[in-house]
């Protein structure tokens, strides 16, 4: 059964988004959102993140200069939340 899953990137950026890399291996719905800054610029970074956008995942930000990610408010981030089987929080 294909469960729906958000990842919540705050601090532990890279090890975070490098997880929801790994996660997709279980065939669920990954969406990963990174709130209140904006991602690190390192390569290992944005190789995750482009593997991620190759693989159709959603990237959300609540951050507008995260220009390769959906901008969604806060209001609207919490509101998605519920939808999901499981948030893992970094």
């Amino acid at each position: 059964m294909t469960k729906k899953i958000a990842v919540l990137v705050r601090d532990r950026q890279s090890e975070a988004v490098r997880m929801s890399v790994g996660l997709t291996l279980m065939d669920d719905v990954i969406d990963v959102y990174v709130l209140d800054g904006k991602l690190e610029e390192t390569e290992e970074n944005a190789l995750n993140v482009e593997l991620l956008q190759e693989m159709d995942m959603s990237l959300y930000s609540n951050h507008k200069e995260n220009t390769d990610m959906q901008y969604l408010s806060t209001e609207e981030i919490a509101r998605k939340l519920p939808d999901y089987d499981h948030v893992l929080a970094y």
